[in-house]
Order: C-alpha cells, then sequence, then structure tokens
C-alpha cells in the first residue's frame, strides 16, 4: 500500500482564489483531528479549510468535510484523490483564501482535487510491502550467482558483510520470497545458508531502505 512518509504543501491559484494543501502521515483518527485543528488556527482568516482523510490497511476510516463550500465541490473530491491514488493513512487539509470571483461547482471540484495532487506531489510518498528480510551466507564462488539472481528480480543488496564468507542481505516482497530462496539454492548447488527469513513490512526512501517495525 502507498503511505506517507513525509508530508508537504502544495499551492495553486484559481481566479485570484487562493488553494494550499497540506499532507499529513496520520495513523489514528485522533491525529486527523488535531492537525485539522492545527491547520484551522495557522489560516484562521481563511475562507475555507476542508479536510479529507482516510486511515487504515484497508483505508476503512474514510472523513472528508466541504467547510461550507457548495455540498460535495471539495471534501468528497479530495478523499476521491486520496482513494484514487490508493493512499493509506494520510490527511489532507486545502485551505483557500477567496479571491472575489466564483468558480462554479465544477471549477470547485477541479481546484480542490488538483490541490490535493499539488500536495501529495510535494509530500513523499511511498510504498509500503509485506516482505521478508532475507540474509545468505554463500562462499565467494557463489557471489556472482546470488548478485545476477537479485538484480534480475530488481531487488537491492541492502546490507553484506565479507570476512572468509560473504554475507548478503535483502529486501523481498512476501509473494517472490520463496521462489527467490528456490532459486538462490537451485544457482549455488545447495552450498547457500540462509541465516535470517525474517518477515518484515518495508520501503524505500529515495532509494534507501526502510523497515517498519
Amino acid at each position: 500500500m502507498k503511505i506517507v512518509f513525509e508530508g508537504g504543501e502544495g499551492e495553486l491559484v484559481e481566479k485570484k482564489s487562493r488553494f494550499i494543501a497540506t499532507v499529513r502521515p496520520v495513523e489514528r483518527e485522533e491525529e486527523a483531528l488535531a492537525f485539522l485543528a492545527e491547520m484551522k488556527k495557522k489560516y484562521w482568516n481563511a475562507s475555507h479549510n476542508c479536510f479529507a482523510y482516510v486511515i487504515g490497511a484497508n483505508q476503512e476510516l474514510q472523513r472528508c468535510s466541504d467547510d461550507g463550500e457548495p455540498q460535495g465541490t471539495a471534501g468528497r473530491p479530495m478523499l476521491d484523490v486520496l482513494l484514487g491514488e490508493d493512499i493509506h493513512n494520510a490527511a489532507v487539509v486545502v485551505t483557500r483564501y477567496f479571491g472575489g470571483t466564483l468558480l462554479g461547482t465544477g471549477g470547485l471540484v477541479r481546484a480542490y482535487s488538483k490541490s490535493v495532487q499539488t500536495g501529495l506531489a510535494a509530500s513523499k510518498v511511498i510504498e509500503k510491502k509485506a516482505g521478508k528480510l532475507v540474509r545468505v551466507r554463500i562462499d565467494y564462488n557463489g557471489i556472482g550467482k546470488i548478485q545476477y539472481l537479485l538484480g534480475q528480480r530488481g531487488l537491492q543488496v541492502v546490507d553484506s558483510q565479507y570476512t572468509d564468507v560473504a554475507e548478503i542481505e535483502t529486501l523481498v516482497p512476501l509473494e517472490q520470497a520463496g521462489e527467490l530462496i528456490e532459486a538462490i539454492t537451485e544457482g549455488t548447488n545447495g552450498r547457500a545458508g540462509f541465516l535470517k527469513e525474517e518477515e518484515v513490512c518495508f520501503g524505500f526512501v529515495d532509494g534507501e531502505p526502510l523497515i517498519f517495525h
């Protein structure tokens, strides 16, 4: 699933109305409500502070508000963007400063939707996967084969240690783990030893591995 690792802020102007989208990761509804209160305090003089948030592994908790905009023109379109991007555990507040020109129903829907997309683009959104942290022990003759098998599957070496033998660690999606272990065993004629096969959730931030505990 996709999560917001680091929130961000985006801004756009439509017919002199200013829209500021602030995105933040949240794991509980209390956090989302505290974030909303914080934004309302920060932008106390704004025309509207509309919000949407989605929480849970299955996006089971979904809330949104138009905050005085015509019904269905702000909160729901904002929530639809989060759901459409398959974002989990995130909240977004779009603050509007009215510029004097009415946008109409369609204009508002487009402006609030685009604002959320702008906010997400300014945030760090990563894919969080269920997988295994696999540590393999192999003699030096087998290193090349293991590196080849990992590269073939688009997997990275996340840690390595070289003494009289080599130990290589990789993160592999859960559905690929069994096949990878079998391929390594076969490719090294059974010489590889598996020191660790730990189930974890992981992602990559700017190319660097991140394990969620």
